[in-house]
């Protein structure tokens, strides 16, 4: 019986800001992370990444905004 292989989906959710390089290196770090760590391929792993507004969430009863 063959175990069929599937894909890990690393999702980050985090405010709006970062630049493209910063983002690439996230995607990087992530990768070998979870490759050195739980196996696979570098190309089985799929990162997406969601930039959210601070008016977008809220945490602690209210927006982020909002808080100092």
């Amino acid at each position: 019986m063959t175990r069929e292989k599937t894909m890990p989906v690393i999702r980050v959710e985090m405010f709006e800001g970062r630049s493209t390089d910063q983002k690439r290196e996230l995607v990087r770090e992530l990768t070998d992370a979870f490759v050195r760590s739980c196996g696979g391929t570098p190309q089985s792993v799929q990162i997406v990444i969601s930039d959210v507004a601070k008016s977008d969430w809220g945490s602690g009863g209210q927006l982020c905004i909002d808080k100092a």
